[in-house]
């Protein structure tokens, strides 16, 4: 666990022992279209934590998305609400900035898979790395929240050079069944190496 002895102040929680947080599964990905969890998010957990370390791309200027099955459903569908922002430097310390990212954006009714990030590389030297926390998920009552952020060595826009990237995402899964599925994909390209680790906490 990488979180060590300071799992407790890092996680909010006062008096955690050392089954509170755990390591569930692992995939290391290597030229996959998909990488898919379909067997962990269950009622043990009430915080399930997705952990991406150096995912790199096929082809240049791709996103990192993600989507759920409900209980039951199979097409990786699920009506999302979101929001984002992000900030960016370029290398050649042109330009920095910093802005709420509305083309980003997921509304009810899309139905779509949900931006992690964007413009990410394909040199040898770029990856992206991050996290995605999924609140609840077994919950028959609630919508479920995320939130995700980032860190991207990549390109901005498609005629630009190289940037830091840091980019946040967070919303809602807009249904009261529970969650049971979770799939992770690059919007063209497949994803050509990097590793997911899933967290469940109590």
């Amino acid at each position: 666990m990488p979180l060590g002895a300071n799992k407790a102040a890092i996680m909010g929680v006062a008096g955690v022992s050392t089954e509170d947080v755990v390591l569930l599964s692992s995939q290391t990905a290597s030229g996959d279209t998909t990488i898919s969890f379909t067997t962990d998010l269950t009622t043990t957990y009430s915080i399930y934590v997705f952990r991406l370390y150096n995912i790199n791309i096929s082809s240049g200027n791709s996103y990192i998305q993600w989507q759920v099955n409900a209980s039951g459903q199979t097409g990786y569908n699920e009506d999302i609400q979101s929001t984002a922002v992000r900030a960016w430097h370029y290398e050649d310390d042109s330009v920095a900035a910093l802005h709420y990212k509305t083309a980003w954006d997921q509304a009810l009714g899309d139905n779509i898979f949900q931006y992690m990030t964007n413009g990410g590389s394909a040199d040898t030297d770029s990856s992206e790395s991050g996290e995605l926390w999924l609140f609840n998920p077994s919950s028959t009552t609630y919508a479920k929240h995320f939130m995700s952020r980032f860190s991207c060595t990549g390109h901005t826009h498609s005629t630009t050079g190289p940037a830091s990237q840091l980019q946040y995402y967070a919303g809602y899964i807009n249904t009261t069944s529970a969650i049971d599925d979770i799939q992770f994909k690059f919007d063209s390209g497949n994803i050509d190496a990097g590793t997911i680790k899933m967290w469940g906490v109590k």
